[in-house]
């Protein structure tokens, strides 16, 4: 491999704006001092990097307080060597910047993915720019983007000798479930750049980022012995200070708003990490949470939540729309329910995250075996009238609704060579990674119930871009989705998710409803959640609003007074 080097024919001391901050080359600089300098130069909100640096240690020693070494490899890919793809993306098409919109949709995925966002007119101005390029996954089914990833050509950049390019902000939705989409998008800016005549792509990508690491490899990408160098900000903070192993235990619903309250200079004290259990403490004020579930919430509250058939008698009496509802134990009850609604969903009094519930049961032999598998979560089993729609969930904080999100349930795509299971296994796998854990698909009855519905075998293999839902529960620990409809949810259902929580009195609550479109009014109610999940509503502000429930003296003294101004009018 050829060592970086200098050339009278590349420009010198390049800093190349990339909308987020800027590449600094280090190897066209000669003085590390003058390196350090532009490092120190670094905007507001900006994420600055000395890339292809040989020799750290005497950069570091320019600016030792300001800057540090980031944790990431280098890696890079002789263009000419790819192999290509042993199968055609299904599912998604890669694109370039179509349309102003592109712009928006992928500062939406930088923002979930906590990367630095992108002045949308910065992005538009550059479609068509001879340095940067900007590629795009679009959902073929919904016309989604969900994915992006930017290239940087190094000879239209600087006139670079060595006739180099770079990847960077490769970011895929969360809620992406096609396999390959990664690939798909660094194949295809890969192939881009190698027409155009490059040699080599490289890359710069976290140590212990073992997913995208063995991705990188397996495409042929090799270890560089080059760093990265980058300014101490807030942005890079957790890099260059490191976590405590009791944060890094913490599951996504209980970081984010750890974090939260760490930003705004509330201590944080980690209770039991396994089980999400903190202190937060403000001035005199402490309180302890679980995720969401805070000293705040009562604990009839906490009790009336935790039996499915006391809320739905109080959110009823509300004047909340529920469905109709027996306890499981007489068959001929069964059966007579089940003849009158053709449908129905079987569920446990008690529990949460999914388990133990099947919907859409239309036989007595299957409603007798959901019942079966509802008892192994709690002795008394209900049977509900089952609505056809999609699931809502509205996470109501001090009776306000802060985000409102259509949970879709997990399904595959054909791909013409794999099983049902192992399409179910492959997908599991990319919701692990996508909720560090916290979602994947069982392989039990239930599944195997909604696939043999949708005529299928769990070893059948399905057709390339056949489209099979393989749970009909859209719980996110399930293996379901979730996608952000708080800007069109309906008036009525942001009344009816408020009527619901103040009929429970309670602070934090995620309130279920099936509907037949967030914008219309119809509904149905579901049920309440005193611990929901504020991980995964991104852009909505959870976390914000939870920390200001808990804290408002946290909240800067103009927003409390806008706050105040607002419920006044």
């Amino acid at each position: 491999m050829a060592a970086l080097k200098t050339d009278s024919a590349q420009a010198r001391d390049v800093s190349f704006d990339c909308g987020w901050g800027r590449l600094c080359f280090a190897q066209t600089f000669e003085d590390p001092a003058h390196l350090a300098r532009s490092l120190e130069e670094e905007g507001p909100a900006r994420r600055d990097i000395a890339f292809y640096v040989s020799e750290p240690h005497v950069l570091l020693a320019q600016a030792p307080i300001d800057l540090f070494l980031d944790p990431s490899h280098t890696y890079r890919l002789d263009l000419a060597a790819m192999k290509p793809a042993s199968r055609a993306p299904s599912g998604f098409r890669i694109r370039p910047l179509e349309r102003e919109s592109d712009t928006a949709a992928i500062n939406r995925i930088y923002r979930v993915r906590h990367m630095v966002e992108v002045e949308p007119s910065f992005l538009w101005s550059q479609r068509e720019g001879s340095a940067l390029r900007y590629l795009v996954a679009e959902d073929e089914r919904t016309g989604a983007v969900i994915g992006t990833v930017t290239g940087l050509d190094h000879v239209a950049a600087f006139g670079d000798t060595e006739n180099g390019a770079s990847l960077w902000c490769l970011a895929i939705d969360a809620q992406a479930v096609y396999p390959g989409l990664g690939e798909a998008l660094v194949r295809a800016l890969a192939g881009r750049l190698r027409s155009d005549g490059r040699r080599s792509l490289d890359l710069s990508v976290m140590h212990d980022n073992a997913a995208a690491i063995a991705l990188y490899e397996r495409l042929g990408f090799r270890r560089l012995p080059v760093f990265a160098v980058k300014r101490r900000n807030p942005i890079n903070e957790r890099l260059f200070t490191g976590a405590a192993a009791a944060d890094e235990a913490l599951n996504p619903y209980a970081r984010i708003i750890v974090d939260e309250a760490r930003r705004r200079g509330i201590h944080a004290e980690i209770l039991d990490a396994d089980g999400g259990f903190f202190r937060l403490t403000y001035g005199g004020r402490s309180l302890r949470c679980r995720e969401s579930l805070s000293d705040l919430t009562s604990a009839v509250a906490l009790s009336i939540c935790d039996d499915k058939s006391v809320t739905r008698r109080l959110v009823a009496d509300a004047g909340v729309v529920v469905p109709e509802q027996i306890t499981a134990g007489d068959d001929e009850e069964l059966s007579a329910f089940l003849q009158s609604h053709g449908q129905i969903v079987v569920k446990p009094a008690r529990g949460e995250q999914g388990r133990g519930i099947s919907v859409g049961v239309e036989t007595l032999e299957e409603a007798k075996a959901a019942i079966e598998a509802a008892r192994r979560e709690c002795d008394r089993v209900l049977i509900e009238s089952c609505f056809q729609g999609r699931d809502l969930r509205l996470v109501v904080i001090d009776f306000r609704l802060v985000a409102a999100a259509i949970r879709e349930p997990p399904a595959i795509t054909g791909n013409g060579a794999d099983s049902v299971r192992e399409l179910i296994e492959q997908l599991s796998r990319r919701r692990q990674s996508a909720t560090s854990g916290e979602s994947r698909v069982p392989l039990d009855a239930e599944t195997e119930r909604t696939v043999k519905a949708a005529g299928y075998a769990m070893e059948d293999v399905p057709a390339e871009g056949k489209r099979i839902t393989v749970r009909r529960t859209a719980n996110l620990h399930t293996g379901g989705t979730i996608h952000d409809v708080t800007d069109i949810v309906h008036p009525r259902l942001v009344e009816a998710a408020i009527a619901a929580a103040r009929a429970i009195d309670i602070p934090v609550c995620g309130i279920d409803f099936m509907v037949e479109d967030p914008s219309r009014e119809p509904y149905v109610f579901i049920e309440a959640n005193e611990r929901p999940g504020l991980a995964n509503h991104e852009p909505q502000p959870t976390a914000e609003r939870f920390i200001d429930l808990l804290f408002p003296l946290s909240i800067p003294s103009s927003a409390r007074t806008a706050r105040l101004k607002r419920r006044l009018d």
